[in-house]
């Protein structure tokens, strides 16, 4: 929502015709008032927050569905000053929702499963949202993605003065939805076998398995599935296992949604 037009007009006129300049901004216009003819005040429309968001949330939507591409200055840019969770993969901004319970449940169970293992290692857990930036193989424009949850090894001297993590992540995990399925599965998976991510778990809700992918040599050394019944088992973490019957058992929903 933003201003249809604006008008410039004295103080002294503001004084004389009030309703009539109140009417005039109900109507989503502005009015700029002047005093001795310098610009003293501005009285524009009333904005909600929900209105603030959508305001926000559109311009952002602007840049992913209308097919524009963004450099990764830009996206930096456009990250720091608004309050939507987003990605930039393959130069388009791509908008995350907020997760719901059975995804979160999830997340929950594996941060506990990860953390108890990394506890006293050196490689720290980290949950989203949490900016990684990717730096492609052959690619000039970085991806930035907030996987759910990240397993890093380098945080000596890859974090900034603001607090931002620059390195790359060992192991990667994202939670799929019917939002986020073709994402994960197609473009994420792209960009980190095209990094340094030496693996990367896809987490099932809807088939209730985990599959992993072993990267090398910026390629695919290895995939496997594991189902019901099944323990995963990460192959570049020793006795870094998830049992999948565990993982699912007495959800409060069946499938876990992500946007």
């Amino acid at each position: 929502m933003t201003s249809k037009d604006s008008s410039v007009i004295t103080a002294t006129e503001f004084k004389q015709n009030l309703g009539r300049y109140l009417k005039t901004v109900e109507e989503q216009n502005e009015v700029v008032i002047t005093k001795n003819g310098k610009k003293i005040a501005r009285l524009t429309p009333y904005v909600t927050d929900i209105e603030q968001y959508f305001m926000v949330r559109e311009k952002a939507l602007d840049y992913q569905y209308g097919g524009k591409k963004v450099s990764y200055e830009e996206f930096l840019e456009i990250n720091e000053k608004s309050t939507l969770r987003m990605e930039l993969i393959n130069g388009e901004i791509h908008l995350l929702s907020s997760p719901n319970i059975g995804h979160q449940e999830i997340l929950g169970r594996l941060y506990l499963i990860f953390n108890e293992y990394f506890n006293g290692k050196k490689c720290r857990v980290f949950l989203a949202p949490f900016d990684v930036h990717l730096r492609k193989k052959g690619m000039k424009t970085p991806d930035v993605v907030q996987p759910d949850v990240v397993v890093i090894c380098d945080l000596e001297d890859n974090v900034t003065e603001k607090g931002r993590y620059m390195g790359t992540p060992d192991l990667v995990i994202e939670i799929l939805s019917d939002s986020t399925r073709k994402k994960d599965m197609l473009d994420k998976l792209n960009s980190y076998m095209l990094s340094t991510v030496k693996e990367y778990w896809i987490v099932d809700p809807k088939q209730e398995s985990i599959i992993i992918y072993s990267f090398e040599n910026n390629e695919i050394a290895r995939i496997k599935v594991f189902e019901r019944g099944g323990v995963a088992q990460s192959r570049i973490f020793a006795g870094l296992t998830v049992n999948v019957d565990e993982l699912y058992s007495k959800l409060i929903y069946g499938e876990a949604d992500r946007g």
